[in-house]
């Protein structure tokens, strides 16, 4: 979109909230890049310049604004809608694999040279890996110095920088401010550091969110020890590179409010990009919706609760395992099956609040555990044996930068992998917008209800009008049944 002067224009003389993270706003004449809904007086259209990245403004030279803070803007809701290889790399530098393994981890991960990267990368953002990296690395110290009180020699290594040095030119170039400036200027804003060590930060999204059957699935299908729904906050356990965190995150109007609790500081960037993958926060919902509204049998439902998102996961190999344990079982059952795998196989950890006693188990934990001891039948037994081998032993790689195409056919191949667990994997746990459940109960239900096509080729055949949303249509059609999971808990 940034090449489009004319439309940027509009929408940045319009303060168009939409756009935020879509492209950057650099003045020439102040050297300052802001996001569209900035809310200073636009400038003259002959003094902007557009950028598809914060990265992209800050290699050109430009800070970033006090008054609107583009660094926060909600991520390009291209990321999660494509499955090309420059989306894919953006995933996985948002979850720190450019900070653990460097540019050519990224690489390895993606199948092509660094060269390649670096090449692509640079023509679609005009930036590369390492200056991408670099400027989610900024991010990342100014919410440690804002929000804790870590010596500022902790929050330099904390938030991946090599040296302090390092850490404070960045910092100055990125926002005009010292990082001691930086943590008074917060202090005079009325922001404290969160208690007990817990850093809290908002979350952003683009409006509308409608915040049922998101908060409400998560709680309804929420494995016991391991996530929970207490006071108006969704919580959970999160196994990271570098030790554990437990998160709690709360829905509010305009943001989502997020208390992190880390054993190590250096996991905030992973932490916060897979709590916005979980609720899907980068979505475009005004396209969305304009596409499921334009069919008649499902605008009723969009304008009952705009604004639906996707529930993803914060771990895609965890979310796979559960995915085989409800198969074919009610919500409750795969919440006891789940249950059973923690208490056996998770590493416990101490929760302040006392809810939360597990991590969920990894691949490489389960790979050992005993089929006789699952109280599951025969056949999902070996589905399930057969896919933490395959995720233990790396032959099925299931991450944020996976392709969606080729993991679809590695699954497949696993006894017992049929459309309907392919497709929620890739649904919620690859992050596929595309991804569709014709075979689905709920889905079933909801055709026969509202006229649609009653077998799964037809209606397969009648949701093609719906791409490339069709993960989203899913939410819609299951708010037709009754069910918990369309609803926040009393």
């Amino acid at each position: 979109m940034h090449n489009d002067t004319e439309r940027c224009v509009r929408a940045v003389r319009s303060k168009d909230a939409r756009f935020d993270g879509w492209f950057f706003t650099a003045v020439l004449t102040t050297r300052i890049y802001c996001r569209p809904s900035c809310p200073v007086v636009p400038p003259k259209a002959a003094n902007m310049t557009f950028y598809p990245s914060a990265a992209a403004c800050q290699q050109a030279g430009f800070r970033a604004c006090k008054r609107c803070r583009p660094d926060t803007s909600p991520g390009s809701p291209e990321w999660n809608a494509r499955a090309d290889s420059v989306a894919r790399a953006m995933r996985l530098i948002q979850d720190g694999v450019v900070d653990r393994e460097g540019v050519p981890g990224l690489a390895a991960r993606l199948g092509y040279s660094a060269r390649q990267v670096e090449r692509q990368l640079l023509a679609e953002l005009g930036a590369g890996p390492l200056a991408l990296a670099r400027s989610q690395r900024a991010q990342t110290a100014r919410v440690l110095i804002e929000t804790t009180e870590l010596p500022m020699a902790e929050v330099a290594f904390a938030a991946g920088f090599s040296s302090i040095r390092t850490f404070n030119d960045t910092v100055r170039e990125v926002f005009a401010l010292a990082p001691g400036e930086l943590r008074s200027r917060a202090a005079r804003g009325g922001r404290t550091p969160g208690t007990s060590g817990a850093i809290s930060l908002r979350l952003p999204y683009r409006a509308p969110l409608t915040p049922g059957n998101l908060f409400g699935h998560l709680a309804a299908t929420a494995v016991p020890g391991v996530e929970e729904w207490r006071d108006g906050a969704y919580r959970r356990t999160l196994t990271l590179p570098h030790g554990h965190g437990i998160v709690a995150l709360t829905p509010q109007s305009g943001h989502i409010d997020c208390r992190l609790s880390l054993t190590d500081p250096r996991d905030l960037t992973q932490a916060i990009s897979r709590c916005r993958r979980l609720l899907d926060l980068d979505a475009d919902p005004v396209a969305v919706d304009e596409q499921l509204r334009s069919d008649p049998l499902l605008a009723p439902l969009v304008d009952e609760g705009p604004g639906r998102r996707v529930p993803r996961t914060v771990d895609p190999a965890e979310f796979a395992v559960r995915a085989v344990l409800g198969q074919q079982v009610s919500t409750a059952a795969a919440r006891t099956h789940a249950a059973r795998l923690v208490r056996a196989h998770g590493i416990p950890v101490e929760d302040p609040e006392g809810g939360l006693t597990h991590l969920f188990p990894t691949s490489e934990a389960l790979a050992g555990l005993d089929p006789e001891a699952l109280a599951l039948p025969r056949s999902r037994r070996t589905t399930l044996t057969t896919l933490v081998a395959a995720l233990a032993d790396g032959s099925l790689r299931l991450e944020e930068g996976a392709d969606w195409t080729d993991v679809r056919t590695e699954l497949a191949v696993l006894p017992g992998f049929g459309p309907w667990t392919v497709e929620v994997v890739a649904m919620r746990a690859l992050g596929d917008p595309d991804a569709f459940l014709p075979t689905d109960l709920g889905i079933r239900r909801a055709a026969e209800q509202l006229g649609l096509p009653a077998t799964p080729a037809a209606l397969t055949a009648r949701a093609d009008r719906w791409r490339p949303w069709r993960a989203y249509a899913v939410q819609y059609l299951w708010t037709v049944d009754d069910h918990p999971i369309n609803h926040l808990p009393a």
